[in-house]
């Protein structure tokens, strides 16, 4: 975990913090960030295990999306709950995935996960526009696996 740890410092876990915050602004949609070290399986199987495991799948309109990640392993997933699948085109994440790609390429994994969650929340905002009375349903805290 101390890779881990380097990488995702607290101005690090700030920013990805700061970027889930700003995109939640424009959308009702909840957005999580879960990093960990190694995927030893198909990365959206671990995809969906997590996001269960961070009860995603709770959410009052079923519009959570996971930003995972594994570091070493370089695999990563973006994961829409059923809500988001119900009204989105099946490419809807992959101009999302190919911007974060080229960062991580290179990389920049904390530059990366921001562009993508601050894309993310722009185009769930035509599906899931921010209502007044929207509730803050899930932590906006980067959660690190091992």
């Amino acid at each position: 975990m101390g890779e881990l740890k380097k990488i995702f410092n607290d101005e690090a876990k700030a920013k990805i913090t700061g970027a889930v915050k700003e995109a939640e602004l424009n959308t009702s949609g909840e957005i999580r960030v879960h990093v960990e070290n190694r995927c030893k399986i198909d990365v959206l199987d671990q995809a969906s295990y997590i996001f269960k495991k961070l009860e995603m799948h709770k959410t009052e309109l079923r519009n959570g999306v996971l930003f995972y990640l594994a570091v070493e392993d370089r695999k990563f997933a973006i994961l829409g709950d059923a809500g988001i699948n119900a009204k989105v085109p099946d490419n809807f994440w992959d101009e999302i995935k190919n911007v974060m790609s080229e960062h991580f390429k290179k990389g920049e994994f904390v530059q990366g996960l921001s562009k993508g969650i601050k894309m993310a929340g722009e185009q769930l905002k035509k599906h899931f526009p921010y209502q007044k009375d929207d509730i803050n349903e899930l932590s906006d805290e980067i959660s690190l696996g091992k």
